[in-house]
């Protein structure tokens, strides 16, 4: 991702007025005869998204007015990238409240366009910093680029190895220990949930398990858990074609544990950072699990596969175990995990899980402040039933009676999961319908929010 936030700029930046509906009338009123003239013609009412740009007397772009709508909200400006003409511009004024650096990401993030394969725009319009730190902006900007970019390659440009490879570059930047576990190793390693998703697959695609580890070793630790299946055909029992046409962004989990980690190592937060990635595919093959395999875990658990579609859950299983080997203060896990979150919250607002009231909240003001949205949703323990196995000590499908599939996949990595302070995000990491600063396809979610409860808690 090209930097959209400017330190300086070579000549003037033309200067952008976020306005209100409510100030919108004053402050026309106030404005030189030309803004009203354009403002009139073009019904300019500070309504959300209008953009009026306003000419100069040599017919160049002099001014910009944004419309805010009713609410003043940073995550706004991320829909004003892509109404501007290139060029340099500057914030000049923006309803009270609204901090300088969240309308910087916001109009970075909404800068964001996915062209590995298209030639990419000659330029795009530029933000110059003012009053906020521009390279804090520009880390949190490129790690949600880095996450999207991931979620956006289609897999066979995104296999196991390219997250390898992605994952060794990030540890090399910031000078992190790295690790990864292949193939048939990972049975030596005690990782046979993460084997048997990821076994069916080509030799060169083969499953494997990634750890990176930063930070001081008397921090307190952190665990970051990222769901890796870089395509899931469902396994044996074979996703419809509608079903499978965007299951490459079933890595999205470990695109997002990669890039929050990302940000918490440039930031130097004082922690000690584990993030663990089991990347596979759940291929077909003559080797691939069947229904009605048990199953060993690295936890000891026997798991019964009612459904090989199910199959997120059981490397998350092994890589939770490892992370409660570690005894973190705080795991936070990342997965495209159900179909159910879904139809429970739709598409823009992901669930997550935790028994812990204090983390719970403070996750949900960080993420408010971050304009980041979740939903804290229920571990509702008498649906644990639904996940007891006639022949093992747990199964990956819950009986239908339990309907809630997002809530008893929860209750299934819980079983799992490290003692203490733990959270489980069920993140969608696409958006399904483009718009002006929201183009269709990957997401970043959470991460945003939980970079600032991070900050808070151990920085």
């Amino acid at each position: 991702m090209s930097d959209v936030i400017l330190d300086t700029a070579e000549g003037p930046a033309i200067p952008v007025r976020a306005l209100l509906e409510s100030e919108t009338e004053s402050a026309l009123a106030a404005a030189p005869a030309a803004a009203k003239a354009y403002a009139a013609i073009s019904e300019f009412k500070g309504k959300a998204g209008q953009v009026l740009a306003v000419p100069g007397r040599d017919g160049a772009l002099a001014s910009v007015l944004f419309g805010l709508g009713q609410t003043p909200d940073a995550l706004a400006f991320r829909a004003l990238p892509a109404k501007l003409p290139a060029g340099t511009y500057r914030i000049a004024r923006a309803p009270k409240g609204l901090a300088a650096d969240q309308i910087a990401l916001a109009f970075a993030l909404g800068s964001y366009k996915f062209d590995r394969y298209k030639k990419p725009a000659s330029d795009k319009p530029r933000l110059l910093a003012e009053g906020f730190d521009a390279a804090e902006v520009r880390q949190v900007a490129h790690a949600c680029a880095l996450a999207r970019d991931m979620v956006n390659t289609p897999a066979n440009d995104m296999g196991p190895k390219q997250i390898e490879t992605i994952a060794r570059e990030i540890a090399e930047q910031h000078g992190a220990e790295i690790t990864v576990v292949t193939g048939e190793g990972l049975l030596e390693a005690n990782y046979p949930a993460v084997h048997a998703v990821g076994r069916a697959a080509v030799p060169e695609r083969a499953p494997r398990m990634i750890e990176i580890t930063w930070g001081k070793a008397d921090a307190p630790r952190v665990a970051l858990v990222g769901k890796g299946v870089v395509f899931d055909t469902g396994g044996l029992d074979i996703k419809p074609s509608a079903g499978m046409r965007l299951m490459k962004k079933d890595m999205g989990g470990a695109a997002h544990a990669l890039a929050l980690g990302r940000m918490v190592m440039a930031a130097g937060l004082p922690v000690r950072l584990a993030v663990l990635v089991p990347a596979v595919e759940n291929a077909i093959s003559g080797d691939a699990m069947r229904p009605g395999d048990v199953l060993a875990s690295r936890r000891g658990l026997s798991i019964e596969v009612g459904n090989t579609d199910a199959e997120g859950r059981l490397i998350l299983a092994d890589a939770l175990t490892r992370a409660a080997e570690l005894e973190p203060a705080l795991t936070l896990d990342f997965a495209t995990l159900t179909g159910a979150a879904r139809v429970a919250l739709g598409p823009q607002l992901p669930p997550f899980y935790t028994d812990d009231d204090q983390l719970a909240a403070d996750i949900a003001r960080h993420a408010e402040a971050a304009c980041d949205p979740l939903w804290r949703m229920p571990l509702w323990k008498p649906y644990a039933e639904a996940l007891e196995s006639d022949v093992a000590e747990i199964k990956n499908d819950p009986d239908g009676w339990a309907q809630a599939g997002s809530v008893t996949a929860a209750l299934f990595l819980q079983r799992f999961a490290p003692q203490g302070a733990w959270a489980h995000f069920d993140i969608f990491a696409w958006n399904p319908r483009g718009r002006a600063g929201w183009p269709a396809g990957a997401e970043a979610q959470a991460i945003r929010g939980l970079y600032g409860l991070l900050g808070e808690r151990f920085g």
